[in-house]
């Protein structure tokens, strides 16, 4: 067995071994999210987590980790008899990101199921975590009907598993951790809320703190036992206070004040539902049991909050990460329970609260001097500083986006086979069923009208006599089913003079902002390639963090000429590259322009043949005409002619316009064919 890292010996990230070590005290707590760029040891502190944590006693022979006290009554390796009992580690089960569904919640053999009556159930990942730590590294990337099963299985503490009328059900209570790289893309919201807490991590910038970080890593890395045993005494010393917080952690006392700063945080934020209240409470109380103390303080709530609301506050991908500590400050000073202490505070003039509760939020206040505000790029887009960067080559400061709006649903026509979604028509593992096969490799959804009649006709010839039915592996069909695929929808923005004009340039980003949402929400990947002056740019290489397309947008800068078709070989280059990494992925191109095409020699008859690839490869596309004002010259509409798409003009993309949008996009995409 491979020596994990020492969970002590991780350098730094406090947040992160405070929030582990809070539901090792208290698994209710409810798990960890943990965000950060790659190499920060995040994957190495949850591992490292496991080692720290007590025995686990179980039902000796129990596949599926039953507690003898109270095993469970459905356990499908029950009933168990009194005496039989043991103790094992604390699990760490990593789920892959590519893991099937069967490999998730278990399998039944269907063959033997039908031939015998025999239920041959294989449990799955969420049995072996029963009663320990379920680790997702890449969460984020997790496919949609995993992430329902987690989604059911953490709502009801079970997993269930139906297989035509056959059907096995078994506990599965997990500590669920999570770590992600947000430029990878962001995590469905209804998973997201499921975390207790997140943790945001980021490489120490103090070469002193990055020098030990290598130093202990190589001495890991030279010899794992000798470490690990350098660093026996610090973990032993933790493992003893996770279980004296585990034994102070019942007497805990919750009073009313402290449940009335947390209901006024949660309210101030503005968080949905009573989750985040009920998971701060838990916080609060586990911080007090880690200090050894049986009382809650206004300091435990606050980290609660720290911990508990950034990723519940979010109402969009846009929306920038973390917590405004001034005003949880404020909000934990107005609702600090001392309403009848003396009334000579001078400094409560204004706050009712005096100055009673400062000495549990003094040391927040050395941090009211930097906001959380010097993360927002667009920002300081309408200054004078920016446009400094361009002078002299006919550059505008970039422009801020206009509002977001809901935009219509635009589709990739046909029927395609690519990463589930919820764009475009696929064949899928989930979906409504439309018809039958042979299984190609392991059966998983039979469908067992199409199995009878693939056996009726062969039943006298294999003797059958008397009711019943006599079942061959090549009478098994497999339920072909039809869902929704994600697709990468590659933006192609013109940001050259004639888009530069102020408010027509905050429509257009407004209109990709719009579209970059839509395709968050339908797990889309996402591409950005930019064109001005004298050629073209991938702003963005294709990825699932539509956050980071959207700060690259709003950091545009415009200005000079034309090149549109320097802008559509890009893309088209783009697409190929793409189509060589992911062949199941089908592409959907959004060039955003006025049409105009002004850059390099014949750049209107070089546009058309670029725009001719795109028709000659049926690549559904769109173009969003930016042309304004009372003279149009349609020139959007003859390069969506081009393209074999259509074009829409930016009011068009609203969800309440034009009903048939989406079946003008499907049409003319077909005139390739």
């Amino acid at each position: 067995m491979t020596t994990p890292f020492p969970f002590t010996a991780v350098v730094g990230q406090d947040d992160l071994r405070l929030a582990l070590l809070l539901n090792a005290v208290s698994p209710a707590v409810g798990g960890v999210l943990v965000r950060g760029e790659k190499g920060t040891a995040k994957s190495t502190a949850v591992r490292a987590l496991s080692a720290l944590l007590p025995a686990v006693d179980v039902v000796s022979g129990c596949r599926f980790s039953c507690d003898p006290g109270a095993p469970d009554p459905a356990c499908p390796d029950g009933p168990h008899a009194p005496e039989a009992s043991g103790s094992r580690p604390a699990r760490l089960v990593e789920l892959p990101v590519g893991a099937s569904e069967d490999r998730l919640v278990g399998s039944l053999d269907i063959e033997r199921a039908l031939a015998d009556g025999v239920k041959s159930f294989e449990p799955g990942l969420l049995a072996q975590a029963h009663r320990g730590i379920l680790y997702v590294d890449e969460v984020n990337l997790l496919h949609d009907h995993l992430v329902d099963l987690l989604l059911d299985a953490a709502a009801m503490g079970a997993s269930y598993v139906e297989r035509e009328g056959v059907s096995v059900r078994h506990a599965a209570r997990f500590l669920l951790v999570g770590t992600m790289n947000p430029e990878e893309g962001e995590l469905r919201p209804q998973l997201l809320d499921r975390f207790g807490l997140t943790v945001e991590v980021a490489a120490s910038r103090e070469p002193d703190q990055r020098v030990e970080v290598v130093r202990r890593r190589l001495a890991y890395d030279d010899d794992p036992a000798g470490f690990a045993a350098r660093w026996a005494a610090e973990e032993a010393a933790v493992r003893q206070r996770i279980a004296a917080a585990r034994a102070v952690l019942p007497r805990v006392r919750l009073d009313d004040a402290a449940l009335r700063q947390i209901a006024a945080t949660c309210a101030a934020f503005e968080v949905d539902g009573m989750r985040a209240d009920i998971v701060m409470a838990r916080t609060a109380t586990a911080l007090a049991a880690w200090a050894g103390r049986t009382d809650v303080l206004a300091e435990d709530v606050r980290q609660a909050a720290l911990l508990a609301l950034p990723h519940r506050r979010r109402r969009n991908p846009f929306d920038a990460p973390g917590l405004d500590e001034d005003k949880l400050d404020e909000t934990l000073e107005e609702f600090s329970g001392d309403d009848d202490p003396d009334p000579d505070g001078p400094d409560g003039g204004g706050g009712g609260g005096g100055g009673q509760p400062s000495p549990d939020e003094g040391p927040a206040g050395g941090d009211t001097g930097a906001p959380d505000g010097t993360g927002e790029n667009g920002e300081g887009g309408e200054g004078g500083e920016p446009q400094a960067a361009g002078a002299g080559a006919g550059e505008q400061a970039p422009v801020r986006a206009a509002e977001p709006f809901r935009a219509r649903v635009l589709s990739v026509p046909g029927l395609g086979e690519g990463a589930a979604g919820r764009r475009s028509r696929a064949r899928t593992e989930h979906g409504r069923t439309t018809g039958a096969r042979r299984p190609q490799g392991a059966l998983t959804r039979l469908h067992l009208a199409a199995t009878v009649q693939a056996a009726a006709p062969h039943q006298r010839a294999r003797g059958r006599s008397g009711p019943g039915l006599v079942l061959r592996r090549d009478d098994l069909r497999q339920a072909t089913r039809e869902g929704r695929e994600s697709n990468l929808v590659l933006f192609v923005v013109d940001a050259s003079g004639s888009m530069a004009a102020r408010q027509r340039m905050s429509a257009v980003k407004g209109a990709v902002l719009s579209l970059l949402l839509d395709a968050y929400q339908r797990r889309d990947k996402v591409g950005l390639v930019t064109f001005r002056g004298a050629s073209a740019e991938v702003a963005l290489p294709p990825t699932s963090s539509v956050d980071a397309a959207a700060a690259r947008l709003e950091s545009l800068p415009t200005g000079g000429r034309t090149p549109l078709a320097a802008g559509l070989l890009k893309a088209h280059e783009v697409l190929r590259v793409e189509r060589l990494r992911d062949p199941a992925r089908r592409a959907l191109l959004v060039v955003v322009t006025d049409g105009r095409a002004t850059g390099g020699p014949e750049p209107v008859a070089l546009a058309g043949r670029a725009a001719g690839l795109f028709a000659a490869g049926d690549t559904a596309s769109v173009v969003v005409d930016c042309e304004s004002g009372p003279v149009r010259l349609g020139l959007a509409g003859r390069l969506a002619d081009g393209l074999g798409g259509t074009a829409v003009t930016l009011e068009e993309l609203r969800a309440d316009a034009i009903a048939g949008l989406v079946r003008d996009v499907q049409g003319t995409s077909r005139r390739a064919a």
